[in-house]
């Protein structure tokens, strides 16, 4: 848990799940809040624990793309389960607020 611990890399998991290869500007607007400085940490993260594959391309000027690792595919599952708990979550948390809200 600690490898996706923060919270950004659920998002820039997910982003490059659904885009396969973002550069890293392309991944700046992705992520909608995030900072330049706090992706680059992230992404250095993601990359030093095998989950994201960072490649320079021989352009000018140079091209940095990411993509998910084998490993870091085997995370979709996972992220989707987690939104699926976090959706019947929140509609829950939703209807017992209403039910509460009927009452008085």
């Amino acid at each position: 848990m600690e490898i996706l611990t923060g919270k950004w890399k659920f998002h820039i998991i997910g982003s490059l799940m659904l885009f396969e290869k973002l550069r890293f500007m392309e991944l700046l607007r992705e992520v909608d809040g995030i900072g330049a400085k706090m992706l680059s940490k992230e992404l250095q993260d993601l990359e030093m624990n095998h989950l994201i594959r960072r490649t320079v391309l021989n352009t000018k000027p140079l091209t940095v793309e990411y993509e998910l690792t084998d490993c870091g595919r085997t995370l979709g599952p996972i992220i989707d389960e987690i939104a699926k708990w976090g959706i019947t979550y929140r509609n829950t948390l939703y209807h017992r607020t209403e039910i509460s809200e009927s009452v008085v």
